[in-house]
């Protein structure tokens, strides 16, 4: 088989798969969650409703925190992205540091997006995005109703390789692929 059509036929199976597993996540049934308390990195404290502000829909990056470079890098690309991201919803980044870390490392880092900090309520937990006693990254989507009850419309993981940090894109067109990669290694980036 010629390996430009092998390519072809495998991009396109993939681009259908994504389809599918996009209608299949926007499928499943919303579960309704609590409205949640945060603290914002200026030390206000601030409801999951509250950050809806005018929009129906919510974006929530579930970051690990400053100690993780990965989480940083991914951080970083969003920071690139967050004008249009935040156009069409509000994008938050929630990590249990506490406001004060979260609003030096925003600031050292030139980050727009605002923070919240779950270092005091149970969010990371009930969404499950901590395993074992271990955070794990993601992205969680919520949609409020007329009635401002809260719904989990989606969720994700994030690891190497995925589709929310695009790095991973273009090191698995090198001959090298990622192999040796370690954010912790590029300078600046894990200050």
């Amino acid at each position: 088989m010629n390996i430009k059509f092998e390519i072809a036929q495998l991009e396109k199976e993939i681009a259908e798969k994504k389809t599918r597993l996009k209608e299949l996540k926007k499928s499943k049934p919303h579960v309704s969650v609590n409205n949640y308390e945060f603290v914002k990195e200026d030390g206000n404290s601030v409801s999951l409703l509250e950050l809806f502000g005018n929009k129906e829909e919510l974006i929530v990056i579930q970051n690990m925190g400053k100690s993780c470079s990965y989480c940083t890098m991914w951080a970083d690309g969003f920071n690139g992205v967050y004008q249009y991201l935040a156009h069409k919803a509000p994008f938050v980044l929630a990590s249990p540091d506490s406001p004060d870390v979260q609003m030096a490392f925003a600031e050292e880092r030139d980050w727009q997006f605002p923070m919240i900090s779950t270092m005091n309520n149970t969010f990371k937990q009930d969404l499950g995005f901590v395993i074992e006693g271990q955070i794990y990254p993601g992205v969680s989507v919520f949609r409020k109703t007329t009635e401002d009850d809260i719904y989990l419309v989606a969720s994700d993981f994030f690891g190497p390789g995925d589709d929310y940090s695009s790095p991973w894109h273009f090191f698995d067109l090198l001959p090298s692929g990622s192999k040796g990669f370690n954010p912790n290694a590029v300078s600046g980036r894990n200050k």
